[in-house]
Formats: structure tokens, sequence, C-alpha cells
């Protein structure tokens, strides 16, 4: 199995808003919400039409985001395309 070599980097943070950031500023609508484990940004999933967390992947090289979706436990690292178990 695959590992994650970003694990490392995860800082202790506080989502930044309450929905996609990039979405609440332009004032459009997000599917799921995905939180940056180095910063606190919170973006859009892919599955978003504006696909914010993958594009604040992009921008910044934050590898790591996690879904804040109630009842989800996950994350995702863009680098090692890897998912990762938070439990």
């Amino acid at each position: 199995m695959e590992q994650c070599s970003h694990l490392g980097q995860i800082k202790d943070v506080t989502p930044h808003t309450n929905g996609c950031e990039e979405c609440l500023k332009m004032g459009d609508t997000w599917v799921h919400l995905r939180l940056c484990l180095i910063c606190g940004h919170v973006g859009c999933c892919d599955s978003s039409k504006n696909k914010h967390a993958t594009k604040h992947f992009h921008a910044t090289k934050h590898p790591i985001v996690r879904s804040i979706e109630p009842g989800e436990d996950w994350g995702w690292c863009y680098v090692d395309q890897v998912m990762l178990d938070f439990d």
C-alpha cells in the first residue's frame, strides 16, 4: 500500500470559513468541502464545478486536505495521490 510522505506537514488548523472560501466570495455553490491541513483554507471538491480545493493545491503546493463533511474522516494527498484515514 502506498503511503503519504507529507504527513509531517499537517498542522492543527481551524477552517477559515463555513463554506468554500472562493464560492462564498463569488456567490456560487459547491457539492462537498475540503479543508487544507496546512493552512485552514476551505475549498470545494472536484465534484463541484469550481474545484477550489484542487486549485488551492496548485496555487500553494499544500499537499493534504481532508473532508469536512459530517461523518467523513478521510483525507487526500495530492502529491502522493493516496487516500488517508483520519479515523
